[in-house]
């Protein structure tokens, strides 16, 4: 590959080579890292025994130059020793600027995918009079930032509740209640809660999980919302008022009860320090949510490992007993990799696949999109493949390629991709990357589900080169 940067370990990852059980102390684990390429070791044994390795003999001394050398050569290319330290006052001055600040609200806007929308309830109109905001993330301002934010500065965050307040004019009655913890299990919280909502004409209801609880080590063995907050959602549900579900959260959660009952939700993630004001724009209708997942929803946890691009069963879900299914719930997900609904609708047509002359086993793809709705909106067209027949299994679909279109209400747009022979290839049996002649399924949508698709034939075999990385 031309590598030309230099290997870093991981936090203390050399020492853990004892853990593992492939080095007895720490003089073996240096020894084997070393060795084996890993110019840096991040907060582990190097320093206090690759001295005596080189001393003994154990570690040449070029190994540690090269290393050095590497280390040394990066550092200069990024100019830190022209500017080894921190020029505090500038600090001050070049960090939360209002250019930065509109950027960081445009990528949290473009970042949120409304999951439901029953009765158009969103956008809110600016003109109600009341709105209750409920939850325990509604007004926290460190989990917006999410996990490892570190030293990040909560003071300039702000919340679902701030950015509602920011949104509407001050004769909107607006009540903040908590409800509950993000993981409490009690419910005395929930008369205040229940109180606002029923003296509100909207309840804004954020839950879903600290900013703590996703990264390294936050492993849950349970993908519903923590505590009671969906005993919350329902009694709120309950009153009969209108209520949008805003989902705060560093993982796919299983939220199939929100999504049968309650009329709208978005999923929002954790959108650092313009997460209000981005929840707001969506909210009242000055940005037209375009978001798509990148993961996929299970109806529950039994479900996982589930995702959009996994292999065939022998014996495809049909109504026979014996097929792969589950007997208590269907197989498909609650929200499929790459759905998100819009404020107004899109329509694909006209695909077509034409070879490309020029190149073999490469393709021209184009496919109309209009947009059939009322509003003016943008829709990520996805281009997903199929083999369905080669020497090794393939997956049931595979993205290959995507665009994002803006398109005023009734304009069509013709979107076009290249499907390279690198797309459509795949490792065979023999570790080689090929392309394999016979038919390849290329379909087009707004998600990896309710595709339009064409079927054309590849007509010859050969080998493609894998993409070197370039460094």
């Amino acid at each position: 590959w031309a590598f030309k940067g230099f290997v870093v370990s991981d936090w203390d990852a050399v020492g853990e080579l004892i853990n593992h059980g492939i080095a007895c102390d720490s003089a073996g684990a240096t020894l084997k890292a070393v060795t084996a390429g890993v110019d840096m070791d991040m907060v582990g044994p190097y320093h206090t025994q690759l001295v005596k390795l080189v001393k003994d003999g154990k570690v040449p001394i070029e190994v540690v130059n090269d290393a050095v050398r590497r280390i040394l050569t990066i550092k200069f290319e990024l100019g830190l020793f022209d500017h080894p330290y921190v020029d505090v006052a500038n600090s001050k001055t070049s960090l939360m600027l209002p250019e930065s600040r509109k950027i960081a609200r445009e990528e949290a806007r473009e970042s949120i995918v409304l999951l439901k929308n029953d009765g158009n309830v969103l956008p809110l109109s600016k003109d109600v009079k009341s709105i209750a905001v409920i939850g325990p993330l509604a007004d926290s301002k460190g989990d917006m930032l999410g996990p490892w934010h570190c030293m990040g500065k909560t003071d300039p965050v702000v919340t679902l509740l701030a950015g509602i307040k920011a949104k509407l004019p001050p004769s909107t009655k607006i009540t903040y209640a908590e409800g509950c913890g993000v993981n409490d299990t009690s419910t005395a919280g929930f008369a205040g809660a229940l109180k606002a909502a029923e003296e509100a004409d909207v309840v804004i209801l954020a839950v879903g999980e600290r900013g703590n609880m996703s990264g390294e080590a936050e492993s849950r063995s349970s993908l519903n919302l923590p505590g009671v907050q969906e005993q919350l959602a329902k009694e709120l549900v309950a009153l009969g008022k209108p209520v949008v579900e805003v989902l705060m959260n560093g993982r796919p959660l299983s939220v199939e009860w929100s999504a049968d009952h309650v009329p709208a939700i978005l999923e929002t993630w954790f959108l650092g320090t313009e997460t209000g004001n981005a929840i707001s724009d969506v909210l009242f209708g000055d940005y037209n949510p375009s978001g798509k997942l990148p993961v996929t929803f299970p109806r529950t946890v039994g479900q996982v490992p589930i995702y959009y691009n996994h292999m065939n069963t022998g014996r495809p879900a049909s109504a026979d007993h014996f097929t792969s299914k589950y007997i208590d719930l269907p197989s498909t997900p609650l929200f499929s990799f790459g759905f998100g609904l819009s404020y107004t609708q899109f329509a694909f047509s006209d695909l077509n696949v034409v070879a490309d002359p020029g190149v073999k086993d490469q393709f021209f793809v184009t496919v109309d999109i209009t947009n059939t709705g009322k509003r003016s909106g943008a829709e990520i067209t996805q281009l997903y493949i199929r083999q369905r027949c080669a020497s090794v299994t393939r997956p049931v679909e595979q993205l290959a390629g995507f665009r994002k279109v803006e398109l005023a209400p009734g304009e069509t747009k013709t979107v076009s991709f290249i499907l390279t022979p690198f797309d459509i290839s795949f490792i065979n049996a023999k570790m080689q990357r090929v392309v394999e002649s016979g038919g390849l399924d290329v379909m087009i949508g707004g998600s990896s589900v309710g595709l339009i698709s064409k079927t054309v034939q590849i007509e010859k075999s050969m080998q493609v080169a894998e993409k070197v990385p370039v460094f």
